[in-house]
């Protein structure tokens, strides 16, 4: 079987391999979509190969050799060497366990036997020797493995190799693995998310929680006018001034600290800062000092197939409004269980006219699954929103001041302070839901029910939807009603126009990011996660809608 590449073919590395064994679905993640998550797992055995050279150093055995061969189509990386007898000896170490037969003697995975034999083809190809021996090592159980690289050996790597180039050429993912033992050690379960889907085609399993836990990393809210964001090595640097008296004042934060950064009003930041920070899969989006939402930049990497699967998907009009379905009534449902629970001390004596206000809102939301055409579709989620808005006025406090009651919604520019707090948080949350949706992979320009109309992408705006309720009105709800606001020094008034004084600002990114950090048990998939991982979760779960794992985006429903 020949293995040569064509011209513009470039060579395979020889840990795809031992990805493509483990998991096809690993490989085209990998080698195709070019997805990687750096956990624990691969960090550890970074360690060990450091440690291990230097013990091989002491030996006087070669190490980390690295090779490539245009003959095989491989290249890689050779953990170790050793010269026996006159003949090369291949090393490869693993940090787990050995595989053990029926007699519980130790024997090699089946994906480290096809690697090890990978390398020892590339150090024949390079040295025009022939190898046979090769050995795996395994350091958990302290077992060492010998193999000999014969001619079924050869013949199951060069097979290797041409299903990994087919598999390289497709805009399909292969299937989860059925082996769910295999996806607890994988580190890119968090974005192929394989129990999600494994829940998508049976109902009754039950998931666990597989997805990376970064509680560490917050957003980064640089407030000040006129405030340089710079790098510093491996931190950022901000630097702000004092107009009034022209002192300057410089702070560090470390980028493995960062989840996002948020540049509000006329903030900068340098490109060197930029670079980093789309290195490191850290969001930057912009915020008008007025709270409105300008645009967010985000490491996305080569997502050509993803965003192919995503314009056939959503250039059907039936998975268009399907989706829609899901999400509007998602986001009616949220709102009216948020109703019901703010007013739930109205219950013994309901105003009549709440009481209509929630009886259309029910009414909409049975509406809302009848629904033929999006036509349809935005005149019972615009009614059920009026109403879901007139309900405002029994979700506040009698004591609290007028000036931050509802009296209703006014955009562009807000009117009131209500308004004003929650222009400013949606501007917040479209940020969030954009950077995760490039961070996914996906188009933001191709929505599902939104159209393009302004600077804020539909997929954005149809995602947003579901987590306005949760992740704004209720915290606007409940800081008006802890009296956490105030009318005279949290906003500023400019003839019609209400906007968020600098310290209410900062008030409010208080208030959100809080929220954005709450921990949530998700009422689908059954495992608990912050809200801010909550986005990202529904953007995955949305591309598995045309990736042949429907059923489980938008279903969610609050407390």
């Amino acid at each position: 079987m020949s293995t040569a590449l064509d011209d513009h073919e470039p060579t395979l590395r020889v840990s795809a391999l031992h990805a493509l064994e483990y998991c096809p679905r690993l490989f085209y993640l990998e080698e195709v979509e070019t997805l990687y998550v750096q956990d624990a797992r691969v960090f550890a055995g970074r360690a060990l190969h450091e440690v291990l050279e230097d013990e091989d150093d002491a030996m006087g055995v070669k190490h980390t050799l690295e090779l490539e061969s245009e003959a095989l189509g491989l290249r890689g990386k050779l953990d170790a060497l050793r010269r026996r007898n006159g003949r090369w000896l291949v090393i490869e170490h693993k940090r787990g366990r050995a595989k053990r037969d029926s007699d519980k003697r130790p024997i090699a995975w089946e994906s480290d036997r096809l690697q090890v034999f990978a390398y020892a083809m590339l150090l024949e190809e390079s040295t025009g020797e022939v190898v046979e021996g090769c050995r795996v090592r395994y350091h958990e159980d302290n077992a060492v493995v010998p193999l000999v690289l014969g001619v079924a050996a050869r013949e199951e790597v060069r097979a290797a190799i041409a299903r990994a180039r087919l598999l390289r050429q497709s805009t399909e993912r292969p299937p989860v693995t059925p082996d769910a033992n295999k996806c607890v050690r994988c580190s890119l379960a968090p974005v192929c998310l394989p129990e999600e889907e494994r829940l998508a085609k049976d109902p009754e399993w039950s998931a666990i929680d597989l997805s990376v836990k970064d509680l560490e990393r917050r957003s980064l809210h640089v407030l000040s006018h006129g405030a340089r964001i710079g790098k510093r090595s491996e931190e950022l640097e901000i630097v702000t001034r004092t107009f009034a008296t022209g002192e300057t004042t410089t702070t560090r934060v470390g980028i493995s600290e960062v989840g996002s950064v948020v540049v509000h009003g006329g903030g900068q930041i340098s490109t060197q800062a930029l670079h980093l920070c789309i290195d490191r899969e850290v969001s930057v989006t912009w915020v008008t000092g007025g709270g409105r939402f300008v645009a967010t930049a985000a490491a996305a990497g080569p997502t050509v197939q993803r965003r192919v699967r995503q314009y056939r998907a959503l250039s059907d009009d039936a998975i268009c409004l399907r989706l829609a379905k899901q999400l509007v009534h998602c986001k009616v449902s949220a709102q009216l269980r948020f109703v019901l629970r703010a007013t739930r001390g109205e219950a013994a004596g309901r105003d009549a006219a709440l009481d209509e206000q929630i009886t259309g809102i029910r009414a909409a939301l049975r509406a809302i699954a009848r629904c033929e055409d999006t036509g349809a579709l935005l005149g019972h989620e615009g009614d059920a929103a009026r109403r879901y808005f007139a309900c405002w006025a029994w979700m506040t406090r009698e004591a609290t001041d007028e000036r931050l009651r509802y009296s209703g919604r006014t955009r562009r520019p807000p009117k009131d302070c209500v308004s004003a707090l929650l222009g400013f948080g949606y501007a917040l949350l479209l940020g969030d839901v954009t950077g995760a949706i490039i961070g996914v992979g996906l188009e933001p320009a191709l929505g599902i029910y939104h159209r393009p109309r302004s600077s804020a992408p539909p997929l954005s705006l149809d995602l947003m939807e579901l987590f306005r309720v949760a992740m704004v009105d209720m915290p606007v709800i409940a800081s008006i009603n802890r009296g956490q606001w105030s009318a005279d020094d949290d906003f500023e008034i400019a003839g019609e126009r209400v906007w968020l004084s600098d310290a209410g600002r900062k008030k409010f990114v208080g208030v959100y990011e809080r929220r954005k950090a709450e921990e949530w048990r998700h009422s689908v998939v059954g495992y608990s996660l912050s809200w801010g991982r909550m986005i990202e979760l529904e953007a995955r779960l949305l591309e598995k809608e045309w990736n042949g794992a429907e059923g489980l985006f938008a279903r969610f429903s609050i407390r």
